[in-house]
């Protein structure tokens, strides 16, 4: 890897990759391909929206069970096959990243997922299977990609900094059951081997505030991380426009080998509420309990509270998402620190994006590691916080249920003070990207 200090035993990464990968790349770009009717859901109305909250919780169109406005579009492929409807949404980004500064690096990596996706009215509820996938084991190479600043989660036993893992191979395999409970209450049951807990807003690669940024937010680790957890249960009673929702789940954080499926006990919990007042609005708050989330730091639990406001506006010929965030982990050995983001997406002539995205985040002296293994005295400490200012702009060409867009974005940093040293007062990070997406007739 340029720029990195990380070495991979290339036998052990060839054991460790099944062939499976390559077989459902070839599926999922044949079933991209292959003539298909967008079809109205019948949770949907002609817009492609759901007309009420419980129908778009209905919908399931989210990541686990989150909760984004009502007008929010929905790009994917729809079609009936008897009585299942089935579902199939996807993109992927080709990137060239390049970043300034004595810690900067460069790479060319691919972010990406898949999502298949089947429902069907079973007794006198509805019944969903969803599965997700990413290709990012094989796409970002040497085990993370190059971001300024990020923190979180482990690389050859090392914590990795400067840099964002990949996702593991399988996101979510999951199975949901909702129940009415007359016109305005719904009970709902979800259940995932691997799944998005109750926890935060919808993640980052599925929100459409951030639907064109190919970078995780620095912030990722205190708002939005449990959204690929093992051994995930949920319960959730909506009523109208409120849901409160209660998950257990295993607590670890994915480990490094990205192509397997991790399982442990049910250890930990997390709480959601989530009020969506009107079609173009939605906020959520949530806590949860970690246990020993961090392979390197077994003994520390974590408490995160996120809390997150949604506004998306339909616009002639274009749409406008916007997401305010803040994120909290208080980890029990003491240890406080906070995340805090805005950003907004707005398309525009139809087939024109502009983005932004704007995060002040708590950093620590594992930084000053620089991907090195931590001393066994080493203890974790709040050193400043970074700011993060990123903005760009890519364009849609149309294909049939897809669409390709090249785009670019630039990212640039103000610097703690005592960073300064190790990375300039404002770095920059620049990409350069191709982006691949599945859509349906509502775009």
């Amino acid at each position: 890897m340029v720029g990195g200090t990380f070495s991979e035993n290339s036998e052990e990464s060839e054991m460790r990759v099944p062939k499976i990968p390559c077989i459902c790349a070839a599926v999922f770009i044949a079933v991209s391909l292959c003539p298909a009717q967008s079809m109205d859901h019948a949770h949907m109305n002609m817009r492609g929206q759901p007309n009420t909250f419980i129908e778009a919780v209905l919908a399931h169109a989210t990541s686990g069970t989150s909760a984004e406005p009502e007008s929010t579009p929905g790009p994917m492929l729809m079609k009936s096959k008897g009585n299942w409807t089935l579902m199939f949404h996807s993109e992927a980004f080709l990137n060239a990243l390049q970043q300034s500064g004595p810690r900067g690096a460069d790479k060319v990596f691919s972010t990406n997922w898949f999502m298949p996706m089947a429902q069907r009215e079973l007794g006198p509820g509805t019944f969903t299977l969803r599965t997700m996938f990413s290709l990012e084991p094989g796409t970002i190479t040497n085990r993370f990609y190059p971001e300024l600043f990020q923190q979180g989660e482990t690389a050859f036993s090392r914590p990795i900094v400067d840099g964002q893992h990949p996702h593991d191979f399988v996101m979510e395999l999951a199975a949901l059951y909702d129940l009415k409970l007359g016109e305005n209450a719904l009970l709902s049951f979800y259940v995932a081997p691997t799944g998005d807990p109750a926890m935060g807003p919808t993640a980052f690669p599925h929100r459409a505030s951030a639907s064109e940024d190919p970078i995780a937010p620095l912030g990722h680790h205190l708002e939005d991380s449990t959204h690929i957890a093992a051994d995930v249960i949920t319960t959730g009673l909506t009523y109208k426009v409120a849901r409160f929702e209660a998950s257990g789940f295993h607590g670890r954080e994915p480990d490094e080998f990205r192509w397997d499926i991790d399982s442990g006990k049910i250890d930990s919990w997390s709480l959601r509420a989530t009020v969506n007042p009107a079609q173009n609005w939605s906020a959520q708050y949530s806590f949860a309990h970690l246990t020993s989330p961090e392979a390197l730091h077994p003994s520390g639990d974590v408490d995160r509270m996120t809390a997150s406001v949604m506004y998306n506006r339909p616009l002639t010929r274009g749409n406008w998402a916007s997401t305010l965030l803040w994120g909290r982990n208080r980890v029990s050995d003491g240890l406080i620190w906070n995340g805090y983001l805005a950003e907004s997406t707005v398309r525009f002539a139809e087939r024109n994006r502009v983005w932004l995205r704007m995060e002040n985040a708590d950093r620590t002296n594992e930084l000053l590691l620089r991907n090195q293994t931590e001393p066994p005295t080493f203890q974790e400490n709040i050193i400043g916080r970074v700011q993060a200012y990123t903005a760009g702009y890519d364009r849609d060409f149309m294909l049939p249920h897809l669409t390709i867009a090249p785009g670019a974005q630039l990212t640039v940093y103000s610097t703690p003070e005592r960073l300064k040293a190790q990375y300039g007062s404002h770095p920059f990070g620049a990409v350069v990207f191709l982006r691949v997406r599945v859509v349906g007739r509502h775009h």
